[in-house]
């Protein structure tokens, strides 16, 4: 059985961060993937991914997100390729939703740079929204989108550069903890590590039972249209948006990559899955869900579909996240339930669980309460 000082069970966006960081530390890492790095089955794909500063689920992730923005930075340096673009965000819906109200909150309590715009008014600066007249806008600049399947394959290889050793298509079908470490079986190995982590998104609850009720997959599908009007819709021109709409919650970014606006929609259809039996086809409904949203706000973009894609949320009970010390144990730890708004934040949750891992998260101690498995008791 060979031996590391630490094992991290799925390397999308959070397990690869989490592998870099604790390389980072000194530790002898090995990271262990079921399928490819980066791959399209779990939730950390789409080419382009949301970030933003103004945070409407609450002003205890702004701190949080400050950090992050600083580590994506930093691995942009490492890598040399730029990993996070700046466009603007746009949260909007009435003036009195839980977006508006919640994005305008945390930029008054952290001092954020922003504007509010009524629906006339960003429309003349940004023509390719077309809110209605009741609606309102905060307007963030510092918002913007990551370029998620890069963002995995850069934290790789800085781990890999310190010594971690990353294995693909090797799937975990156990795990046991004492207080001498860890044992992980694969379809392959036997490992032994003195520290677990856990962050195997929407298969987070197979390998941890106590998470059945409390990191649910949901499935999605994402959009990208071309454009009738192309230009307005450009990374320097439209601004990543979170619109909660009467028809449901929207959000989306510019064209970039593929030549697509792109729109996805909260809980989507409401579709609870099992990770290994998701319905990966795209169906006439996917699509009307999410022209709806195109038609209704974003018309200049309603042109042909050139691409949809299935991903999945893995929702806890009050889509808040889950960084915590697996209960019984005293070197296991999770990451889990990152409710479709966890990617923005994979710098930042891989330091955190290192610190965990290591020192017990004294570095986070005061941020991390709202993150506790011990809320849901």
């Amino acid at each position: 059985m060979r031996e590391f000082d630490s094992i991290v069970i799925g390397i999308g966006g959070m397990g690869s961060a989490t592998a870099y960081h604790l390389a980072r530390r000194g530790q002898r890492v090995l990271g262990l993937e079921q399928f490819e790095v980066p791959h399209d089955l779990g939730s950390s794909h789409g080419i382009t991914r949301i970030i933003r500063l103004a945070y409407a689920e609450g002003g205890g992730y702004v701190p949080l997100l400050r950090r992050a923005y600083d580590l994506w930075r930093d691995l942009e340096v490492q890598a040399g390729e730029r990993l996070l673009l700046v466009t603007g965000c746009v949260d909007a819906g009435a003036p009195d939703s839980a977006t508006v109200r919640g994005s305008l909150e945390s930029c008054r309590q952290f001092g954020l740079e922003h504007q509010i715009l009524d629906a006339k008014f960003l429309r003349e600066q940004f023509p390719g929204y077309r809110l209605t007249g009741s609606m309102a806008a905060v307007l963030q600049p510092d918002g913007g989108f990551l370029l998620p399947e890069r963002c995995i394959v850069n934290f790789v290889k800085a781990a890999r550069a310190l010594g971690a050793e990353i294995h693909t298509r090797e799937r975990v079908i156990g795990w046991d903890a004492s207080s001498g470490g860890a044992e992980v079986r694969t379809e392959q190995e036997r490992y032994h590590a003195r520290t677990l982590v856990i962050t195997a998104g929407p298969w987070a609850s197979q390998l941890c039972p106590l998470l059945r009720d409390l990191a649910i997959p949901e499935r999605q599908v994402m959009l990208w249209a071309q454009p009738l009007r192309r230009e307005l819709f450009q990374p320097g021109i439209f601004p990543v948006f979170n619109l909660e709409a009467p028809e449901g919650r929207f959000y989306g970014c510019p064209v970039y990559g593929v030549p697509g606006f792109k729109i996805g929609k909260y809980h989507h259809r409401h579709e609870n899955v099992d990770p290994d039996d998701i319905d990966r086809q795209i169906h006439p409904k996917d699509e009307a869900v999410l022209r709806e949203g195109i038609r209704r706000y974003f018309p200049d973009a309603d042109g042909p579909t050139l691409a949809m894609k299935t991903c999945m949320f893995t929702n806890s009970p009050d889509e808040h996240f889950i960084l915590d010390a697996h209960p019984g144990t005293d070197n296991v730890y999770i990451a889990a339930g990152f409710s479709g708004h966890g990617f923005k934040f994979a710098s930042v949750v891989g330091e955190i669980l290192a610190d965990l891992a290591l020192d017990g998260g004294k570095k986070y101690d005061g941020q991390l309460g709202m993150f506790r498995l011990a809320r849901f008791a």
